[in-house]
């Protein structure tokens, strides 16, 4: 049976309720964050980094994590059999470019480029993809800055997958812009221009969130 502990006084000094501000002072104030900063912060939630500042990003609901996990395995899956490289879920910190960090939902990099994976970090990436959650600041992200970052960072391909919408948008890279290879609606399949043979079913994909 548990019990409540009793409140007890405070220490001299300090008041009860307060947040822990001396901790907080551990820490790089914003805008000053280095790389190295960012890489040596021990934490189970989200966090990306833009040129000093780290960006918390909210945690996602089980809808989310159900999504994602369809993806990853169907990705997992077909890769393994080809031999075609390696795909893992997010908490993956991929590095786009000096200063900038991002952590996909799901990340893929070809067997030939399997070396650009540290313990830490990947260096660049040939696949991602993001599921939008409904909130306008997070569907911004996903659909108008991640989408410019990833094609500035030279990956190859982006895959969106938009469960408000009913959709799966899968952008590709033309030169150092990204262009729609395709916008998949419900009973379609979602295929790859990287990894030929790779498709998705969007009905069956949405329909993992229940």
């Amino acid at each position: 049976m548990s019990t409540v502990p009793e409140k007890v006084e405070p220490l001299a000094g300090l008041t009860y309720g307060e947040p822990v501000w001396e901790i907080a002072r551990l820490y790089p104030a914003q805008g000053c964050w280095s790389e190295r900063e960012y890489l040596d912060l021990d934490t189970n939630r989200r966090v990306e980094f833009s040129h000093g500042y780290v960006e918390f990003q909210p945690m996602p609901t089980v809808a989310h994590q159900r999504i994602l996990f369809f993806l990853l395995r169907l990705l997992d899956a077909f890769a393994r059999v080809h031999g075609l490289g390696e795909a893992l879920p997010a908490g993956v910190r991929v590095r786009l470019w000096e200063g900038k960090f991002r952590e996909p939902d799901v990340v893929f990099l070809k067997a030939e480029h399997l070396s650009q994976i540290t313990e830490e970090y990947w260096d660049g990436a040939d696949l991602v993809m993001e599921v939008i959650r409904r909130s306008g600041s997070d569907r911004h992200r996903d659909l108008v800055e991640k989408r410019a970052e990833y094609a500035r960072a030279g990956i190859p391909e982006y895959w969106i997958v938009d469960p408000e919408e009913s959709r799966i948008t899968v952008l590709t890279l033309e030169g150092k812009r990204s262009t729609e290879h395709g916008v998949f609606a419900r009973g379609e399949q979602a295929t790859s221009r990287l990894l030929p043979g790779f498709s998705v079913d969007v009905t069956a994909s949405l329909a993992a969130k229940r």
